[in-house]
């Protein structure tokens, strides 16, 4: 009987480990980027916060996955749970997010995230719905700036016959076609190769994402031309986000929130320090560049996305102001 007591007693003591190795949840969660930039450290803290916050009932598998719209898409299907990922191929999925794409719409970085954070950004969030994604929280890459291999650009005429690579995204690509540049969208993974190989001249990119994947490797020429400021979103699988309770549902989103501010703080702090580190790396760097002149040589293409896109919407943009 002692024998069987002891037996029962241990049995009945490993039923709480068994249940809690039952219960833990596995989540994927794939980005682009190397595990040390900007949305390497947003996945990680996501992750990190997670297990946290659910005392390990969450286990986050992070994955490096260069491209982008094929991130998107295992997520529509539901072969991975989320991504963190450029918004240049998700216009393909949500039109509305390419409003955001837009040259020259935020003034600065304190206005871009103020208006992702705002009643305009969730509204475009709540769009993913009606796509097969859940669009969680903003994230991103900052502001994009130019380089390339075979010479200095200083105003929108050294851009004529230049081949650079864009997004898929056809806001970006119609910019660059107004600007007399040979636009080639291509996915990040094919990015490298193509420099290399003389496929395209040049890119264009936030300095945290063309110094964490040393691009002055492949380019010589950085125009700090900030023409068009780069949200990056954290997208989720429907059906995975369904199966939380409300409470898990808030500490989802409280993880989400901390990975949010963990990449901006990231970004921030490598634009600060961006220019003069692609400088020693030998790049040459022109931080004065004529706006207006930009702004000018893409008046025919502003008409156009007042036209084709939410105008309403864009003004409301244009006019935010932080309280």
């Amino acid at each position: 009987m002692k024998a069987t007591r002891r037996v029962a007693l241990a049995a009945a003591l490993m039923l709480p480990f068994a249940f809690s190795a039952q219960a833990q949840t596995q989540l994927t969660v794939q980005h682009a980027l190397p595990l040390d930039s900007h949305t390497g450290v947003g996945a990680h803290t996501f992750k990190t916060a997670l297990e946290r916050l659910t005392n390990g009932r969450y286990s986050v598998t992070t994955q490096r996955n260069d491209n982008e719209r094929e991130m998107v898409e295992s997520v529509q299907i539901g072969t991975i749970d989320c991504t963190f990922t450029s918004t240049g191929p998700v216009g393909n999925f949500v039109p509305e997010v390419r409003i955001f794409d837009v040259p020259f719409l935020f003034r600065d970085a304190t206005h871009a995230r103020g208006v992702l954070d705002s009643e305009i950004g969730q509204q475009v969030l709540n769009r993913f719905n009606a796509r097969g994604l859940v669009g969680v929280v903003w994230i991103e890459n900052g502001f994009r700036n130019l380089t390339n291999s075979r010479r200095e650009v200083n105003t929108p005429a050294d851009l004529r016959g230049l081949k650079i690579r864009t997004m898929e995204n056809q806001v970006h690509i119609r910019a660059f076609t107004t600007l007399g540049a040979l636009p080639t969208p291509m996915a990040f993974s094919e990015l490298i190769p193509a420099l290399q190989q003389g496929t395209v001249d040049g890119q264009e990119n936030p300095i945290s994402v063309i110094v964490a994947n040393n691009i002055n490797q492949v380019q010589r020429y950085f125009t700090m031309t900030r023409h068009v400021y780069s949200p990056q979103v954290m997208i989720c699988n429907p059906a995975m986000v369904a199966r939380f309770n409300a409470a898990d549902r808030a500490l989802f989103q409280q993880a989400a929130r901390e990975a949010q501010t963990a990449n901006r703080n990231r970004v921030t702090a490598d634009e600060e320090a961006g220019v003069a580190e692609l400088r020693r790396r030998g790049m040459t760097v022109v931080t004065e560049v004529d706006t207006a002149a930009f702004q000018t040589a893409l008046a025919p293409a502003f008409a156009e996305w007042e036209r084709t896109l939410d105008a309403a919407t864009l003004r409301r943009i244009r006019e935010w102001r932080a309280n």
